[in-house]
């Protein structure tokens, strides 16, 4: 059976390729989860790739993972640096989980600095833009294996 990793992304990623462009690329939505079905696809793994504005439609979607998904790529966004609420649901999943961001959100506002995804994640993958997403899908194959078991 082919794993299936979720790939969730939080509040104004929908709006990706016209906001801030000078940070967030130029790369919309879309043109990432199509270089994204195709990576998986090559190492043989499937996406569910999701977007939504809302924290609570994110923690219902990671808990519905825990049974779903054999992984959870995510860039919460926002919520990566105020949600109490989505590292509990990425804990209680116990699914190897990769954080991503576009920027690197090390070197923008202090406040950024912080994420409690970090506190649930295998690693942070943060800098590269829309590369990012590849670069966690090649780390959750190594985590999670080609029948969708975790290695790690």
């Amino acid at each position: 059976m082919t794993p299936t990793v979720l790939i969730l992304n939080g509040p104004n990623l929908n709006l990706l390729g016209v906001r801030e462009p000078a940070v967030y690329g130029s790369d919309t939505l879309a043109d990432i989860e199509a270089a994204c079905r195709g990576h998986a696809g090559r190492m043989g793994m499937a996406v569910d790739f999701r977007q939504s504005n809302h924290e609570g439609v994110l923690v219902d979607w990671i808990q519905e993972a825990r049974t779903r998904h054999a992984g959870i790529v995510i860039n919460a966004a926002g919520y990566t640096h105020t949600s109490v609420a989505i590292l509990d649901a990425l804990l209680a999943s116990e699914l190897p989980v990769i954080e991503v961001h576009l920027s690197n959100i090390h070197q923008r506002e202090a406040f950024r600095h912080h994420s409690y995804v970090s506190k649930a994640a295998r690693g942070m993958i943060c800098g590269f833009g829309a590369h990012g997403y590849l670069l966690a899908l090649d780390a959750m194959a190594r985590l999670i294996g080609p029948a969708g078991n975790d290695e790690a």
